[in-house]
């Protein structure tokens, strides 16, 4: 693939509103030629072979059993220190308001 000109470089930086120098430009038209170079060579390879995946990792539980359900405490117990309650949870100060 063809190095990309300085010029492309600066199209690309003012669709993305940047301010480059003519020193990153130059580095930039360097490396984005390098990664254009990288991609073309992966779009090469030959995959009609190789069935599609979701992963590459074999699917198990990550479950260990510490993380199963079980007894908790009690909505009392949780709620025996808190600041302020209403009986049946924690009340908190109101983050936002109605501004009609």
């Amino acid at each position: 693939m063809p190095q990309l000109t300085v010029e492309e470089v600066d199209h690309i930086a003012l669709l993305a509103r940047l301010n480059l120098s003519d020193e990153e430009k130059a580095r930039y038209a360097h490396q984005l030629s390098a990664i254009l170079d990288y991609a073309a060579q992966l779009a090469s390879i030959d995959v009609e072979q190789i069935p599609p995946t979701a992963t590459v990792l074999s699917a198990h539980n990550v479950m260990r059993p510490v993380d199963e359900a079980g007894c908790s405490i009690s909505r009392e117990d949780a709620l025996r220190n808190a600041p302020r309650t209403d009986g049946a949870s924690f009340e908190v100060q109101a983050t936002f308001t109605d501004t009609d």
